[in-house]
């Protein structure tokens, strides 16, 4: 996708807002022992950082497998 290699600072600040969020939200999450809610909301934020993983590596993927 040539529009995230084309707004690098767009990137990176959605990149460490979704890493934040995830975070907090993982936190959150973790402090709701034995309530199925904060299961929920713990998934939500490993979500968030995978979401921020691959807003990451968008720029990397060129279509190629690297194999021969």
């Amino acid at each position: 996708m040539a529009f995230w290699k084309e707004h690098p600072a767009l990137r990176i600040v959605l990149i460490a807002a979704l890493f934040v969020l995830a975070l907090v939200l993982i936190i959150a999450g973790w402090t709701m022992t034995g309530e199925l809610a904060g299961l929920g909301i713990m998934i939500l934020g490993v979500a968030l950082l995978l979401a921020a993983l691959a807003i990451y590596n968008t720029p990397f993927a060129d279509g190629k497998s690297g194999k021969k």
